[in-house]
């Protein structure tokens, strides 16, 4: 089905270079990197059907050696401060720990980002410290 894509598309970080990165992990692993890489937020008009996309998320691979997951989002501006970003963290969460070997959920974002703070806050991670310029948060099992 087609869907409705902003001219702001892509945003955030998730530029081209982020999209071709992700595709060619996503090629390279094969059927054991299914799903831990790049999805899209898609919102669907209850009344007219309309489909939208509101952004993205995703990981930056499966788990490593010792369980440990990265996820990054990203909302496209028209469709920022409705929810999509907190929904778009709790799947992600929920679906990183439906496998047991994931022991932890980091997240990265700038200290200027109050909205993405928050919404890490709010779906359960704490703040655990600095990482290059970024704030780091992690969510354990």
């Amino acid at each position: 089905m087609n869907s409705i894509v902003s001219e702001d598309w892509p945003t955030g970080e998730y530029d081209r270079d982020a999209m071709s990165f992700f595709l060619s992990c996503f090629e390279s692993g094969g059927k054991a990197v299914e799903g831990w890489y790049g999805w899209y937020a898609i919102n669907i008009d209850t009344v007219s059907g309309e489909r939208s996309l509101v952004g993205s998320g995703g990981y930056f691979g499966p788990p490593d050696d010792k369980g440990t997951v990265e996820i990054g989002y990203s909302v496209l501006p028209e469709w920022q401060r409705l929810g999509f970003a907190k929904e778009i963290v709790i799947a992600l969460v929920s679906h990183a720990l439906s496998f047991k070997n994931t022991k932890s959920i980091i997240a990265h974002t700038s200290p200027e980002n109050e909205a993405s703070k928050r919404v890490l806050i709010s779906s359960g991670f704490r703040e655990t410290g600095v990482s290059e310029d970024n704030l780091r948060f992690e969510h354990v099992r």
